[in-house]
């Protein structure tokens, strides 16, 4: 039967037994007890099979199993998944169970043994890391149950087939959301930056108290309440900037199908945008969406309205890499066309070489014009760990020699952006996101918006 396995405990000690036999051909006095110790076999192994097709408790099923996860999976982080196990059975129980799961992950290790007393319970969890989005296939939960005998095994398979799709890590964007709320994002490497001068925005007049700006009194307001019986002193409140414009502009040229940690360099910066875009909404800022390859793909508009949040999610849970040359004339276009108001554009891309950059610098010169842009490219930290190794040939001095180019040129990239008055961030690409918010709320807090 399909459902049915003997187990290694069987074939030890009919290997033993089949030893017996051969011996007992050159001792034939040993046939009589070899063959009583088949027939015990045989009985125990029958046995053992009544034990496992027997009811469990109150009549229902022997084993009980099922999987637990979410409705969807965060790409480039660990995602729970739990097995529950329940045992029905009158009598104590040895499992293994394997979970089917999609073959992106390329995982042979997916099986947990435990150890089950009678109407004892037992949740099982691991984790898995997707590194690309799209759609992944569960198969079933298989569980393969020994009695106390272990001679045999039968398996249950509780099928729960089902399809989950992987979207940009929203488990990063709750994880960066908790920890404004609770003014703890320092704790992530975001830095906390002193606010030069103050924000200009008023949101209403209250009463002096102590501690407050003297520079801040209404003495307008102040002369009007006196001889009223009231405090008379007053003072303007004011609030940070809200409603300013944040894009991030997301490159998906070819460019961007480089690979670190199985992540690509646009699933990097898709996971950073959801985080960044998610903070400026806590932060009253709006939030918009470029998307561009050699043609425009993709413009949301900045808005902070209910569910602007999740339309990004799912505008960039589609996102795919092209393989064509970027062009920055198409984004300065549509930039120009579509975004009047003076924004804040954080432009995710990657320059190899100087010579490469300067081709696109008349476009991003236009866009730093009209807006504040932040260029953020990546640095090659597989480079880095090649030059940290020591040479130890001739080549291997060569090969360090025109990493070290490549590495310098990268840095010679940001000193020419700033040169020309535009913001530059290169950056390892695991790095992306703590450092792109760190440049955001500097940007706040120094009124540069």
């Amino acid at each position: 039967m399909k459902s049915l396995f003997l187990t290694t405990r069987f074939f030890i000690l009919l290997a033993a037994l089949t030893t017996g036999f051969v011996v007992a051909f050159f001792l034939p006095s040993l046939l009589g007890p070899m063959q009583v110790v088949l027939g015990l076999l045989v009985v125990l192994a029958a046995l053992d099979l009544l034990l496992l097709y027997a009811p469990g408790a109150n009549g229902g099923g022997q084993v009980f199993g099922r999987r637990v996860l979410g409705e969807k999976l965060a790409n480039g982080s660990d995602n729970d998944i739990a097995i529950y196990l329940e045992n029905r059975y009158r009598f104590a129980v040895h499992t293994k169970t394997i979970d089917e799961i999609p073959h992106q992950f390329q995982r042979r290790d997916v099986l947990f043994r435990a150890a089950l007393k009678a109407g004892e319970t037992r949740v099982i969890h691991y984790q898995l890391r997707p590194t690309k989005r799209g759609e992944y296939s569960f198969g079933a939960v298989n569980v393969f149950v020994a009695s106390p005998l272990g001679l045999v095994r039968r398996r249950f398979r509780y099928g729960q087939e089902q399809m989950v799709p992987v979207y940009p890590s929203f488990l990063q964007m709750r994880q960066y959301e908790l920890l404004a709320i609770s003014n703890r994002l320092t704790e992530v490497g975001v830095k906390r930056i002193r606010r030069v001068g103050q924000s200009m925005e008023f949101e209403q007049i209250r009463p002096y108290v102590a501690g407050d700006d003297p520079r801040n009194i209404n003495w307008k307001a102040s002369a009007r309440r006196a001889g009223t019986g009231i405090d008379s002193l007053v003072v303007n409140h004011f609030q940070d900037e809200r409603a300013q414009q944040v894009y991030c502009l997301i490159d998906k040229g070819r460019v961007m199908r480089m690979p670190f940690h199985g992540l690509s360099l646009l699933d990097y910066a898709i996971n950073a945008t959801l985080v960044v875009s998610n903070i400026a909404l806590l932060k009253h800022d709006k939030a918009g969406l470029v998307t561009f390859a050699n043609k425009l793909s993709t413009l949301i508009p900045a808005e902070r309205r209910s569910g602007h949040l999740r339309k990004l999610l799912e505008v960039l849970y589609r996102q795919r890499t092209k393989y064509l040359e970027t062009s920055f004339e198409t984004l300065y276009t549509a930039v120009k066309t579509n975004i009047r108001q003076r924004s804040l554009l954080i432009l995710f891309t990657n320059f190899e070489t100087l010579s490469g950059m300067q081709r696109q610098l008349p476009y991003l010169r236009r866009l730093a014009k009209d807006h504040l842009l932040l260029v953020v490219f990546f640095e090659n930290t597989e480079l880095h760990q090649f030059l940290d190794t020591p040479a130890q040939t001739t080549e291997e001095v060569y090969n360090q020699t025109i990493a070290e180019k490549f590495a310098q040129e990268k840095r010679q990239i940001v000193l020419e952006l700033q040169r020309h008055g535009m913001h530059a961030l290169l950056t390892a690409p695991e790095q992306l996101t703590v450092n792109t918010l760190n440049r955001y709320l500097e940007f706040k807090a120094r009124g540069l918006i």
